[in-house]
């Protein structure tokens, strides 16, 4: 072969590397492109899965705890009086962060095939309920008001311990808690599938809001319980909720 002919494939070999090269490095960034497109359109998949499951557990368990009861007047009167009102928003948070995670766990196959365990926590949580309706009643016969000025020492407050006691009687005392908390957003928590503890964390997420806005943003109202009569009247509520209460759960173990 010729020099010239040895110089000519030389040069269209230097020629051609190049664009071989590139072919190459174009191929490379179309597979990465595709993966990457691939991995972001898995990604967007997982969200648009999950958050319909998170919203709805959100939606319904704000619509079982969002309601005129035991447990959500105490939050409230602790709230307006503002003694220990982490410790009882963080109760009864916790305790239903952990009746949602036993609901969606399966717990609540527990309650359909022990049905005698219900009736003793319905039976008992009756007798809590009136208990705690009377003293209430009693309240509003000696009504008290709640004032910046008031003298601290000349209140009489309970104890930690007896708020902390209370505020577990009326929420794990209560049979609708395991019927709706743990049976009924158990039950819809596994139509969704794999998604359902993203439904348990949806209604987690609720009761967390709903408990720290209750409890926290009562104080709001401070200055119109300032008045006697309005603590009256709210303690009447209470007795009579709780009586009702008392007396519903008699009447649902008696059928």
């Amino acid at each position: 072969m010729s020099n010239p002919e040895k110089w000519a494939r030389q040069s269209l070999a230097d020629f051609t590397t190049p664009i071989s090269v590139c072919h190459a490095t174009a191929g490379l960034d179309r597979v990465a492109a595709t993966r990457s497109s691939a991995g972001a359109d898995a990604r967007l998949l997982r969200v648009t899965t999950w958050f319909p499951a998170a919203l709805s557990g959100l939606g319904l368990g704000l619509s079982l705890i969002i309601a005129i009861g035991a447990q959500n007047a105490f939050v409230l009167r602790q709230g307006l009086r503002r003694e220990h009102v982490f410790l009882v928003v963080a109760i009864c948070a916790l305790s239903d962060l952990l009746l949602i995670a036993g609901g969606v766990g399966g717990a609540g196959l527990l309650f359909t095939a022990v049905p005698w365990l219900v009736e003793v926590v319905r039976w008992a949580g009756a007798a809590f309920l009136l208990l705690y309706g009377l003293f209430a009643a009693r309240r509003a016969l000696r009504p008290s008001r709640l004032t910046a000025a008031d003298d601290q020492n000349a209140i009489t407050r309970p104890s930690t311990a007896a708020i902390a006691v209370t505020c577990l009687a009326l929420t794990w005392l209560n049979p609708h808690v395991y019927l709706d908390t743990v049976v009924l957003l158990g039950s819809v928590a596994s139509t969704h599938g794999e998604w359902r503890w993203a439904f348990g964390a949806g209604a987690g997420v609720g009761s967390i809001l709903w408990f720290s806005v209750l409890g926290f943003g009562a104080r709001l109202l401070a200055p119109v319980f300032a008045r006697p009569m309005a603590w009256r009247v709210l303690d009447a509520i209470i007795a009579v909720v709780m009586v009702a209460l008392a007396i519903t759960l008699a009447l649902s173990a008696l059928t």
